[in-house]
């Protein structure tokens, strides 16, 4: 068996300058590395870089590959083209085509007065961007809290101004509007850097105690105004018929009078036409008017001999037997 002497491994010392020489360009390489990652790095399409040096804004850059110095510079990305919300009164657990959402802890914030005194529970959405990085960055702490405080804010301030009715019917429209501006304008004011894109009344209800009793009134009130709609339809099939109907008759009575009228002018300004002949010849008129007549009568006794008083000289007139609808000549 072989024996080792301890004596000749301990004579066998490192090569410290080796050694040394390993470190350093361990360390250089490290160091070089945390340079080259410092310097260059990637702002994506949606945002934009704002670098601070000694936490003094120097300047805003634009998506693409960049640069800055290292261990000096600090970056800041900014997702501005990112369309960014902020819920009340709910939580969404879980966004897919099913969304789960939750109310635990959140239900004080939807939970509202309005203005004839009663509750509603408002849940909403106020979608917004980033339009000033700068703004954003340095001009508010705490940016997204302050919006959240400003939107609850206004909010509470256009419901209180409205009837629970209009709040949970027809004036959720013109709500989400005002609050929309409202915001917007408090964001201005304050310089918070944000854009609001829309205000959304995510769901209206009135307060879980009394929700059945109020859906009974809301019932209630819609079938009402069903049965007045149906009224109004009925009205505008029969009123508008009769006052046609009424119209045509009313129209029927003035052309039977002014026929009837006129048929009477006819009729006066032929009798004075036959008078004035009549004034200048009355022999000739009363014969001519008794031959008219006798033509238009005899035709409709039939056959007929006429003879004188001796019973002499019988002629038969038989020109006379003719229709009804043709005279004799």
């Amino acid at each position: 068996m072989a024996q080792i002497n301890f004596n000749d491994l301990g004579s066998q010392k490192p090569d410290v300058k080796n050694i040394l020489r390993l470190v350093k360009y361990g360390v250089a390489a490290i160091v070089l590395l945390i340079l080259l990652f410092g310097t260059f790095f990637q702002i994506n399409t949606e945002e934009v870089g704002v670098i601070v040096r000694f936490g003094k804004y120097q300047r805003t850059v634009e998506p693409g590959l960049n640069v800055k110095l290292p261990l000096i510079d600090k970056l800041y990305k900014v997702p501005v083209e990112r369309q960014l919300k902020q819920e009340f009164g709910f939580r969404t657990v879980k966004a897919d085509v099913r969304s789960t959402y939750t109310r635990s802890g959140v239900r004080d914030e939807a939970l509202m007065l309005t203005g004839d005194l009663n509750l509603a529970d408002v849940e909403w959405v106020v979608q917004y961007r980033i339009n000033d990085p700068y703004n954003y960055l340095f001009k508010v702490r705490n940016p997204e809290t302050t919006l959240r405080d400003i939107s609850e804010a206004a909010m509470r301030q256009i419901v209180g101004d409205r009837t629970v009715n209009e709040v949970l019917t027809v004036g959720r429209t013109e709500i989400s509007s005002k609050v929309e501006a409202l915001v917007q304008q408090i964001c201005k004011e304050y310089a918070l850097g944000f854009e609001i894109d829309q205000v959304v009344l995510q769901d209206v209800n009135p307060p879980e105690p009394v929700k059945d009793a109020f859906n009974e009134v809301n019932e209630a009130q819609q079938e009402k105004e069903t049965l007045i709609n149906q009224a109004k339809s009925e009205y505008n099939k029969v009123i508008p018929k009769a006052k046609g109907q009424a119209e045509e008759t009313i129209q029927k009575a003035e052309g039977y009078a002014t026929a009837r009228v006129n048929n009477s002018q006819g009729d006066v300004a032929r009798f004075n036409a036959l008078y004035s002949e009549y004034i200048k010849a009355p022999e000739v008129t009363k014969r001519r008017i008794y031959m008219e007549t006798m033509q238009n009568v005899i035709p409709k006794l039939g056959k007929k001999i006429i003879t004188d008083d001796k019973g002499n000289n019988v002629l038969p007139l038989l020109q006379m037997q003719m229709s009804n609808s043709q005279p004799a000549k």
